[in-house]
């Protein structure tokens, strides 16, 4: 546990776990009944609370142990957040679909009610965080949202302004209106900088790994290290042909169909 390759494996494993956990809840509940989602995320509530409860703990003392506490219970955090958001729960106001003609701020500020409680929800957590990590020994669950929250943040913005490659696969019927947001081009501004900022983060972690003297501070930034570089190449996926789908789809359960996506012949 002491090795930084075994954090950043760890790193590794978690961040596709998490994901894997929350895509099956989405996917059951998508062929479930319609108060499957709703279900879901009022049950994994505790684990919200959990999560906070973990990382208010584990902030007080800079040990290895709580270091990976404070890791796992952003992920909790975190985790519940995007189960919300995916099971249409937290999302917002707006759910139409985006009309083909709308554009510049027009299309913006449609597509920014359409998620814009779930980033308010985001920004609220993370000043949170902040909260609980100021005087704090151990600040890594901090710098684990604050990966987690730019990451997805930029995600979002290049999605909406346009990426060679866009996977829906995974979209959960209460958001399928968000689909008609995504806009499937050549990359903007955006991207590079959301990848040079990511880029740079993870140099900076790494550069401070490789300085760390003791225990707690060679897992923590091995965990931070390895968590930005995913980060990174979640971006580069929207850009190279790689089939990443392929790390979760073999575990899920197959998607529902409904007369919609029936052939006409049937």
């Amino acid at each position: 546990m002491t090795s930084p390759w075994i954090a950043a494996l760890i790193a590794v494993f978690a961040w596709w776990f998490f994901t894997g956990a929350i895509l099956v809840a989405v996917r059951r509940a998508d062929g479930g009944k319609a108060v499957a989602h709703g279900r879901n995320v009022f049950m994994s509530v505790p684990l919200f609370a959990l999560g906070f409860a973990g990382l208010m703990i584990s902030s007080t003392a800079l040990t290895m142990m709580n270091v990976y506490v404070s890791f796992v219970s952003v992920l909790l955090i975190w985790g519940w957040i995007e189960l919300a958001f995916l099971s249409g729960v937290i999302t917002g106001p707006e759910r139409r679909e985006c009309p083909k003609a709308l554009d510049g701020i027009d299309r913006f500020n449609r597509a920014w009610h359409t998620v814009s409680h779930h980033e308010l929800l985001l920004l609220f957590t993370l000043l949170a965080v902040v909260v609980i990590a100021q005087g704090a020994e151990n600040t890594f669950g901090l710098w684990t949202y604050l990966i987690l929250f730019f990451a997805r943040i930029s995600a979002k913005l290049n999605l909406f302004f346009g990426v060679p490659r866009i996977n829906t696969e995974f979209v959960p019927r209460p958001l399928q209106h968000l689909k008609s947001y995504f806009r499937q081009g050549p990359i903007t501004l955006a991207f590079p900088i959301g990848v040079t900022l990511l880029s740079v983060g993870a140099a900076c972690f790494a550069e401070r790994l490789i300085t760390a003297e003791t225990t707690a501070t060679v897992t923590g930034f091995s965990l931070l290290t390895a968590l930005a570089v995913l980060a990174t190449l979640e971006h580069w996926l929207m850009v190279v042909p790689l089939p990443d789908a392929k790390l979760w789809r073999w575990m899920l359960p197959d998607a529902p169909t409904t007369k919609k996506d029936l052939p006409d012949e049937l």
